[in-house]
């Protein structure tokens, strides 16, 4: 499974996101706690910064190899900063029907929105899936499509569902794309378990998500993700804890006081001036992380200094 980190709050310097920390993001290509293989597959980022010349605009870079190879990093990380940032290292088989390009790497970013998405999820069958699920795509997001990942068409399918960039409008815009994914696999007999752990992003927001169905195409299921993890990697119980499994939230402020780490001065709610959204808790203190559980959405925004969190319950 892949890995995922947003951030929002004060400018800081990308590499105090993507370098520095011990547990840094390109680390975790080569050592996720919580996952048993390596992200080989390309990584990369996009950042919304005042500095640059186009400030409305992400600044993307991808890298179709292991994060941890990328000799590039190093050497263009150090000058850049930003408030907003959406991070990805990218999972994938261990075979030769695996495309490694740039396309195929995280974030998906198109003209005509405000958003970018990655995930660390899938949807089994996505290419026969589509024969039910074209037909509610938006031209204008379809032809921006250039890879062949399931990420990249669920974006096309999502923003065409959009009615608005509101948090009710994008929470109604999930829940339909979960429903139409559904009623495709009935209809074309290929349920199977579907998991979506998604980041959107725009600037000074993130949208947290984190549902999907079991291998019945139930979206009701409860459990114990830790206990059912201990069956063993490929079973059925280790599939379903990694849907069950949650996605992570950290706020608090002074972050840039922190060198080298993911640590921020944990405060209320109502003090934050930073925020993370992450697959994995990201420092050693894990108790100072939030849990976004199975069937919730978190909305992050930063309003000028403070950010405000709102988690709902998906309705699927």
């Amino acid at each position: 499974m892949c890995r995922v980190l947003a951030y929002i709050g004060p400018e800081i310097p990308l590499e105090s996101l993507l370098l520095e920390p011990e547990n840094s993001l390109i680390n975790q290509s080569l050592d996720p706690e919580l996952h048993p293989l390596l992200q080989l597959a390309g990584w990369g980022f996009g950042a919304w910064s005042e500095h640059l010349l186009k400030p409305d605009e992400p600044l993307l870079y991808h890298r179709p190899m292991g994060a941890f190879y990328d000799d590039n990093a190093t050497g263009i990380i150090p000058s850049l900063q930003g408030s907003t940032l959406l991070a990805h290292v990218r999972a994938a088989a261990y075979n030769s029907r695996t495309v490694l390009a740039d396309e195929n790497c995280h974030p998906f970013s198109y003209n005509e929105t405000p958003w970018i998405i990655a995930q660390n999820g899938a949807v089994p069958n996505w290419r026969i899936l589509q024969r039910e699920l074209l037909p509610h795509c938006d031209d204008r997001y379809l032809k921006q499509m250039r890879g062949t990942t399931d990420t990249e068409f669920l974006y096309v399918l999502l923003l065409s569902l959009l009615k608005g960039d509101s948090d009710a409008d994008v929470q109604q815009g999930f829940e339909e794309l979960l429903k139409l994914i559904l009623q495709a696999m009935k209809k074309l007999d290929l349920v199977e378990l579907l998991k979506l752990k998604i980041a959107l992003v725009s600037p000074n927001r993130i949208i947290g998500v984190n549902y999907g169905s079991d291998h019945d195409g139930s979206t009701d299921n409860k459990g114990d993700w830790k206990e059912l993890r201990k069956s063993g990697h490929g079973t059925d119980d280790y599939a379903l804890s990694m849907l069950l499994e949650p996605m992570y939230l950290l706020m608090g402020k002074n972050f840039q006081d922190h060198e080298k780490s993911y640590k921020v001065d944990v405060c209320g709610e109502d003090e934050a001036t930073a925020a993370i959204f992450a697959s994995e808790p990201l420092t050693e203190d894990r108790d100072e992380w939030l849990t976004i559980a199975f069937g919730e959405l978190v909305a992050l925004e930063r309003k000028g200094s403070k950010i405000s969190k709102t988690v709902t319950k998906l309705n699927v």
